[in-house]
Order: C-alpha cells, then sequence, then structure tokens
C-alpha cells in the first residue's frame, strides 16, 4: 500500500471515529478491510482515490478464487465498508463518481446463531467452584452475561459506578456510544453482590480497579480471557464444542427471552441493536424450538 492511501485511511478512520464513535473493533475491521483492498490495487497502480467500478467488481472476484472465500456477512461487510468510504470521499469532493452505485450488496446467508438450551445454562452456570475467589467472580459473571445479554466487551468493560445493585440494573455503553439501561435480576444480582462482597476484594489485596471482575494480578479482565473461561466452563457442563461461541450466553439470553413471550422490540432494545432486522434472526431459532415442544408434547404432533 503506499503512503498516501496509508495516510488516507488513517484520516477516514478518525472521521468515523469522530462522527458516530465507532468501537474499537469495528474501526479495525474497517481498517483491515479497506488495507487489504489498496495492498491489492497497488501492483495494479490504483491508488484508492482512483477507482472505478471494474476495479471493485474485479476486486470481489477476485476473492472468490481463493482456498478460503469470504462468507456472505464478510462479503456485506467489506461491502459497507466500501460504499462508507466512497461516500466519504465524495461528499468531501475528492472524487466526482461513486465506484460503489452500481455494484449490489450480496444478499444475506441464512445463519442462525449458535444457542443453548435452558438445561444447558442451568450446567454451565452451575460449572464453576464458587468456594473460591476466582469461582464466585466467573459465577457472577456468566450469571450477569446471561441475565443482561451483554456483549462480551461490555461484559468485561463494566465499571462498578455502572451498576446498581438496589436498582438490579446495568448501564452499559454499546456500539456507537450508544448508552443503555438493562435489567439484571435478582439470582445475577446476589451473585454479583456476593462477588463484589467476598471475591473481589480477596483478588485485589490492597490494589484498586474500577472494573467489576478483575484478575489476580489486580486489572480489568479482557474479552479474551472471557472468552477463555466461557470455553473451560462448557467443557466441565457437557456442552457440545460446536454450541459454543463469543456470543453463546447472548444469544441464549435473546433466545430464551422470546421463547417465554417477550416482545422482539423490547429484546432489540436489551441487545443494543441499532436495527431490528439484526435482532429478527431470533425469531427463526425461537420459533424452530416451539416447532420440536409441539411435536414433542402435542398429541398429533
Amino acid at each position: 500500500m503506499n503512503p498516501s492511501d496509508a495516510a488516507l485511511l488513517d484520516e477516514f478512520v478518525d472521521a468515523l471515529w469522530l462522527q458516530d464513535g465507532l468501537a474499537k473493533n469495528t474501526l479495525a475491521s474497517y481498517r483491515s478491510d479497506l488495507t487489504l483492498f489498496a495492498t491489492w490495487l497497488s501492483p495494479r497502480g490504483r491508488p484508492l482515490m482512483a477507482v472505478s467500478e471494474a476495479d471493485v467488481n474485479a476486486y470481489l472476484a477476485h476473492l472468490h478464487t481463493q482456498p478460503k472465500p469470504p462468507k456472505p456477512a464478510s462479503q456485506r461487510r467489506l461491502h459497507t465498508v466500501l460504499r462508507r468510504f466512497y461516500h466519504w470521499l465524495l461528499d468531501q469532493g475528492r472524487i466526482g463518481i461513486d465506484p460503489l452505485l452500481n455494484v449490489q450488496a450480496p444478499l444475506p446467508g441464512t445463519r442462525f446463531p449458535k444457542t443453548l438450551s435452558e438445561r444447558n445454562v442451568e450446567d454451565l452456570l452451575a460449572a464453576p467452584d464458587v468456594d473460591t475467589p476466582l469461582g464466585l467472580r466467573d459465577r457472577a459473571l456468566l450469571e450477569l452475561f446471561y441475565a443482561t445479554g451483554l456483549r462480551v466487551t461490555e461484559l468485561v468493560g463494566l465499571r462498578l459506578f455502572e451498576i446498581s445493585l438496589n436498582d438490579r440494573v446495568v448501564r452499559a455503553l454499546g456500539k456507537g456510544a450508544k448508552e443503555r439501561l438493562i435489567p439484571m435480576g435478582d439470582v445475577a444480582a446476589e451473585w454479583l453482590e456476593r462477588y463484589l462482597r467476598e471475591g473481589r476484594p480477596a483478588l485485589l489485596g490492597n490494589k484498586t480497579c474500577d472494573e467489576v471482575f478483575v484478575t489476580r494480578r489486580g486489572g480489568g479482565m479482557t474479552r479474551q480471557m472471557a472468552w477463555v473461561l466461557i470455553k473451560k466452563y462448557a467443557l466441565l457442563a457437557g456442552i457440545p464444542r460446536e454450541r459454543i461461541s463469543p456470543h453463546v450466553l447472548r444469544h441464549a439470553f435473546a433466545t430464551h427471552l422470546l421463547n417465554h413471550g417477550a416482545d422482539l422490540r423490547v429484546v432489540q432494545l436489551l441487545l443494543g441493536h441499532a436495527d431490528i432486522s439484526t435482532t429478527q434472526v431470533y425469531t427463526h431459532v425461537a420459533r424452530e424450538r416451539l416447532k420440536q415442544l409441539h411435536q414433542q408434547h402435542h398429541p398429533r404432533g
């Protein structure tokens, strides 16, 4: 990638951060997609600002010739990134024609989120050894995860002043710096209160930390560490590997709410989805579960 393209990407990412307050991981994904595109263009003598519709179509065709072609979700993200980038250049008057104008967005693939049964969740929540400070922390983390449907990054980034045990609510700062209040329920609140009273002081010792969930070193937990813990306890609970994903409890939170009659709009607000179409995928999961229950229990199922 030539230096002018690299500088242009820096400027674009900074503009996105200032305008939309996008999450760090989202900005990193945008930069990665555009960097790969610019790197492909460079040997062809085409800077990012001189791209044509033919260049875009040639790049998309190139991706499909790779040993591992991008999945439908990745294709749609790439289209979104390129469209935003060239709209930004167009708005600034740096280009005269949008090269994505006639490039159709890929159709969404049928992809249902991995989720767990209510029995699976009960087994997972009961897996940590709550007689130890670390086990108490992990039980509180899993309970709060399932009770609120937070994203993993929101969960590990949760700070003490963002929880209210009296009101049983959590304040989460989600994508686009959008804030939402989520009820946590009595069970999760009780485990969290016990962890804050017994487990957290034992882990911190004389150290201080703003994050709710801390490590033995006295710092906040990373999302990678949270994911490792979930996999560890899933294995102890006898949950098959193919049923586990980084957001497995978030998916279970949404699916179980819908299975028990929650309104889709309410679930959308709790999950922090900007578009209800993102939430609607859970209705398919819940519908399949209802079909299974009907076949199992109805006399003519």
